[in-house]
């Protein structure tokens, strides 16, 4: 954000927040929006000002959890102290990296979801079919971009397997320092929307931005000749009003995107397998050896993939052991609460 001032219309304020409030609410609070994370604060902005607020662990003022990116707050007039925060329209969030169990928001409040790939070694099926599940357990409109196209002679190829994955995605190849080309992207980036771009570092994001507002002020990184992989450009969180008016989220690269509570999203990205799945013969069927599986046959038949079938079971797999643990971890803290406050009764 800058110092300019901004209605809260161009912050991306809709009826569904609005609507949120009641006619005392809208007297003694301000709507902000949270504009940047970092460890231990919030940037929000209530168009006319921005306000650093300290966060902890539980949430702040009388939240009872973190807000990330994207949230709407509502902030008490005199001491601007959050007091509220704002039914979202829609959460990306993974399990965090590394070994502590706990979830992760990424973004929230998006209107489209840009899922980044390249046409070069980086284009992955496997991870594209989780950034798909996460937007569709997030109900989030999405697109694939498919960037350096002018880096090969198959980028067609490239987007006819991707256009595989999913019947009703829109996926576009473009070169990300071409405006011509950039273009195809415009209906998306209208004033007051929120946009996200996600992928892993090295794919062109940073690119296809400067292109797309005709600047060249934010860094670019560069990627190893020898593996392609791009180093990180971006290492916080933040949102940014664009010159077309629209709003983007900017995160850093994703290199791990573990998935969490994702049943439905995986199942509407894999309807074929689940389609197959309810025909089996036995309702916990592992593919493997029973009798009158409908998706052995399917494989043996052609009508379903191996790597399809392979990365669904894995996803899903991984989706409920997160949830499972998560639940234990929140159970485990119950417990201790209620420890403590049995000691202090008596």
């Amino acid at each position: 954000m800058s110092n300019k001032q901004y209605s809260l219309e161009e912050l991306g304020w809709k009826k569904t927040f609005k609507d949120q409030l009641s006619t005392k609410e809208e007297e003694i609070f301000l709507p902000a929006r949270v504009t940047m994370t970092h460890k231990g604060h919030v940037v929000v902005s209530t168009g006319d000002s921005e306000h650093l607020l300290k966060i902890a662990e539980k949430g702040i003022g009388s939240l009872n959890q973190q807000p990330t990116v994207g949230d709407w707050l509502l902030l008490d007039k005199n001491s601007i102290v959050p007091e509220r925060l704002l039914e979202r329209t829609s959460l990306l969030q993974r399990m965090a990296p590394g070994q502590e169990v706990k979830l992760q928001p990424i973004a929230a409040n998006i209107d489209t979801l840009f899922i980044v790939s390249s046409c070069n070694s980086e284009f992955n099926l496997n991870r594209i079919e989780r950034y798909i599940c996460l937007a569709l357990e997030a109900g989030v409109n999405f697109v694939l971009v498919l960037t350096k196209e002018d880096l090969t002679e198959e980028a067609q190829k490239y987007r006819k397997k991707a256009k595989k994955l999913f019947e009703d995605i829109e996926t576009i190849t473009i070169n990300g320092k071409d405006h011509e080309s950039v273009q195809k992207l415009h209906k998306w980036f209208e004033k007051g929307e929120t946009v996200v771009l996600l992928g892993s570092s090295g794919v062109g994001k940073t690119t296809l931005l400067n292109t797309i507002n005709g600047t060249t002020k934010e860094k670019t990184g560069s990627i190893r000749e020898s593996d392609e992989k791009g180093r990180h450009t971006t290492t916080t969180r933040s949102l940014h009003v664009m010159p077309s008016g629209a709003l983007l989220i900017d995160v850093p690269g994703i290199r791990e995107l573990q998935l969490h509570d994702c049943q439905a999203g995986i199942n509407r990205a894999f309807a074929e397998i689940v389609e197959a799945e309810d025909m089996c013969r036995f309702s916990d069927c592992s593919h493997q050896q029973e009798p009158g599986c409908a998706v052995r046959d399917a494989l043996e038949q052609g009508t379903l993939d191996q790597r399809r079938l392979d990365n669904y079971l894995k996803l899903k797999e991984e989706a409920e052991k997160n949830t499972d643990n998560i639940a234990e971890k929140q159970k485990r803290k119950s417990g201790k609460k209620n420890k403590y406050s049995r000691k202090w009764k008596k």
